[in-house]
């Protein structure tokens, strides 16, 4: 049985940096897509960042770019989300994901990925 934790979410202020980590057991991520959803209070879960299984390719949304870095330490089977100059609109849930047969046209999409972590709270404020 798959599982995902994360951890390194917090209280920041505007401009910081966190870097989040989501650590699995129960499988080896080596050959998986992994990725970082953000879930705002009353919204849905939106894509945030993917390192692709096929390429080994990283994808972000247009918010994410030049600001967020997914990276994954096979060794560790655990994938990072490197956030830097934080905004107060990055607050909400982060939530890791992991599929092992997702295809590219569904890798922002939420409803294809098996397996979730329990979530970590990141808040950006002064």
């Amino acid at each position: 049985q798959v599982q995902l934790v994360e951890s390194g979410g917090g209280l920041v202020e505007p401009g910081g940096s966190l870097r989040l980590s989501c650590t699995a057991s129960g499988r080896t991520i080596n050959r998986d897509t992994m990725a970082w959803f953000l879930q705002r209070p009353g919204k849905e879960r939106e894509f945030v960042a993917a390192l692709f299984r096929s390429y080994g390719r990283s994808y972000y949304a247009d918010s994410a770019k030049g600001r967020f870095t997914i990276s994954k330490d096979n060794a560790k089977n655990t994938v990072y989300l490197q956030m830097d100059s934080l905004r107060p609109d990055d607050t909400g849930v982060y939530y890791c994901a992991l599929d092992s047969t997702i295809i590219l046209s569904s890798l922002f999409d939420a409803r294809h990925y098996d397996h979730w972590g329990q979530g970590t709270q990141v808040t950006v404020s002064s």
